[in-house]
């Protein structure tokens, strides 16, 4: 009663949640002295929370609920102009090395929450601007959204969706109803069906067409459809437990609709043991859908062109069952996701869970879930300043917009993490990478963040000098107690991942504290002075450190919704939609046009020197200069150019190709 009711209040009327907490607290015993004291509580920091906000905004941003009517703009409320403020009288504020001096500010700015610790003393960021941080999530609603988030509201409003990531790990035991359906009933009946169909694959029972059992998968999509699902794989691949469960197997992807893609991902396999995983939405990607049809002639000329060939060698991810069945997919082989599920936060539906368990077992992959939906709760349930994802939003915010600081520099001290900052490059820039608001009209000011990163030490190597004495860019360190592989040499000072960890410190402090020319001079007394400028850090460069205890598919879970939320974060400050992506579609548009040109040239023959005609000058001599390298090099035309039928597929041209 306590968690449903008081702590999570938001989840109905504030007052007739306590209305119904003093009912119950009406009765005699102790769980009724409990909730009296409960409500007591929540009374208290109810009125103190309402009384600031009135005291700093006397009105909320509308459209919670999702609506866009009216919409008050977050650049005129007083709680943005207070930050706008502070912040433009930075020069007021002080340096790093004290601000880091003061130990109260530096407790407060600890965060803990089921073995993940978060440091971010080393902002940019005084006592009094947090406040003021915290004041303007009141005065957008960042609490609200967060709930409406979680009720299935489609705050989505562009496209008129709820957006459920989270409803893909819920537990199984809840409910949740969106257009009188139970999304949470939905979801675990598909992980059934995975759990199913990857015990079955994994056991040898599902065999390939010729008999033998199978070994290796690769998985064709694009987008959110490859780098969750790609992350979470890397990330497992060195993990002692998940080693033992890959043992004999392989995981591949294919995305990029460049051949020597396809080369990569083929090399080395045996048709007999493959299964090909294809994620596409509505089976109709223009990349995807040619990936997988070049794989699949390579599997009907390995294999022969039997129907069994795709039927057991081909399984879909997808909504659209009847472009499925036809493209000769068995329907009882197809898992599928929903459209209130975006691509770039779909690796926890079957898009990433079905690739994985087939890799990793079922089992693994429920731990990896498990540990976003403990983070999902704490998102959910715990207050504005002591919520993790809420603050790293809030941060990223106060960097971009306020203190003009674009770039995100993401730097795991841990090899597993390699291809975290590709994947959350998708979700933080494909998700908050828009200049209008809700209601469509401009926005005014910068939103949005470049992510970027490479894991420690390599990215010491590469760009960290420009963190140190060029542009100032906010970093996130993150690193592990212990690490998934353990080696100690006799006679060195530290262990491998200990020398590792060493930097993991040291950096984040480099960057905060500098070193100045009087430190510079009194290490180096006969160092010419010419060379002494050259030598000196100014510091005060911001970073937050997370730590997390070890590197299961628990913790790699936690990590990713931790990112995941962020971004959402941002985007409710903002007064944006971080659910839709109407950005990418405009070049899509444009390729349909290229690739009919193209075709027309080099599958039908039309003349060279009439290629690019309607195009503007730079692009039609672009394309010349393409094609008479090509017909210099080799034949132009498909038909003279391509011996081998495997070397040659009908491109997507015109009416028969629908572009996602």
């Amino acid at each position: 009663i306590l968690e449903r009711i008081a702590v999570r209040g938001s989840e109905i009327p504030f007052c007739d949640a306590m209305k119904v907490a003093l009912f119950v607290a009406s009765g005699g015993g102790r769980a009724a002295q409990a909730v009296r004291r409960e409500v007591a509580i929540q009374r208290v920091g109810a009125k103190a929370r309402y009384a600031r906000v009135a005291r700093t905004q006397r009105f909320a941003i509308r459209a919670v609920d999702g609506s866009h009517d009216a919409q008050v703009k977050p650049h005129e409320l007083p709680a943005w102009q207070a930050v706008a403020k502070a912040a433009a009288a930075s020069s007021s504020r002080p340096h790093l090395k004290e601000l880091m001096g003061d130990l109260q500010r530096c407790l407060d700015m600890f965060l803990e929450y089921d073995g993940i610790l978060m440091d971010y003393s080393r902002q940019l960021l005084t006592l009094e601007e947090k406040q003021l941080l915290l004041e303007l999530a009141a005065a957008t609603n960042v609490e609200e959204k967060i709930a409406a988030m979680f009720r299935g509201d489609k705050i989505n409003v562009s496209e008129d969706r709820s957006v459920l990531h989270v409803a893909l790990r819920a537990a199984r035991e809840s409910t949740l109803e969106v257009d009188g359906v139970d999304v949470v009933a939905e979801v675990y009946a598909v992980l059934d069906r995975i759990k199913e169909f990857s015990d079955a694959v994994r056991s040898g029972e599902h065999v390939g067409a010729t008999g033998k059992a199978i070994k290796d998968v690769i998985c064709i999509g694009i987008g959110g459809s490859f780098l969750g699902p790609a992350f979470v794989h890397t990330a497992l691949e060195t993990e002692p437990s998940a080693q033992r469960l890959a043992s004999g197997r392989r995981l591949r992807f294919l995305a990029n609709v460049d051949p020597e893609d396809v080369a990569r991902a083929l090399s080395g396999l045996n048709a007999e043991t493959t299964l090909v995983v294809v994620v596409s939405k509505t089976f109709t990607t223009a990349e995807t859908m040619l990936n997988a049809r070049t794989v699949r002639a390579w599997l009907q000329r390995e294999l022969g062109s039997g129907k069994d060939v795709v039927a057991k060698h081909m399984v879909a991810v997808s909504t659209n069952a009847n472009l499925v069945k036809k493209y000769g997919i068995d329907e009882n082989n197809m898992f599928v996701f929903w459209d209130w599920v975006g691509g770039r936060y779909s690796v926890s539906s079957a898009v990433g869970v079905l690739p994985l368990a087939l890799q990793y077992g079922y089992e693994m992959v429920e731990q990896f879930l498990t540990g976003m939906r403990s983070v999902d709760q704490h998102f959910r349930t715990a207050r504005v300043g002591r919520n993790i994802p809420v603050m790293m939003g809030l941060l990223g915010v106060w960097n971009a917009t306020f203190l003009g600081f674009p770039t995100n520099a993401l730097l795991p001290y841990d090899q597993a993490l390699s291809k975290l900052a590709p994947h959350i490059q998708q979700v933080a820039m494909e998700s908050n990478g828009k200049g209008v608001f809700l209601d469509g009209t401009p926005v005014p000011f910068a939103t949005g963040e470049i992510i970027f990163g490479e894991p420690g030490t390599n990215g010491q190597h590469s760009f960290y000098q420009l963190i140190h004495q060029g542009r100032t860019m906010p970093c996130d360190f993150i690193g592990v107690s212990l690490g998934q592989q353990n080696v100690y040499l006799e006679g060195e000072p530290v262990s491998n991942h200990d020398e590792l960890m060493s930097n993991f410190f040291a950096q984040a402090d480099a960057l905060a504290y500098g070193k100045t020319l009087d430190e510079v001079r009194a290490e180096n007394p006969t160092l010419d002075e010419t060379l002494l400028p050259h030598k000196v850090f100014h510091g005060n460069r911001p970073s937050l450190s997370i730590l997390l205890p070890k590197l299961t598919a628990y913790e790699i879970g936690q990590l990713l919704a931790l990112y995941e939320h962020r971004v959402a974060v941002e985007g409710f400050v903002w007064g944006i939609n971080s659910f839709d992506q109407w950005g990418v579609e405009l070049g899509k548009i444009l390729a349909t046009k290229m690739r009919q040109e193209l075709s027309e040239v080099r599958r039908y023959g039309r003349p060279l020197q009439t290629a690019g005609k309607g195009f503007n000058y730079s692009t039609s001599r672009m394309l010349q200069a393409y094609l008479k390298n090509i017909s210099e090099r080799r034949a132009l035309l498909y038909s003279d150019a391509f011996n081998d039928p495997f070397e040659y597929f009908n491109s997507c041209v015109g009416d028969e190709c629908v572009v996602e």
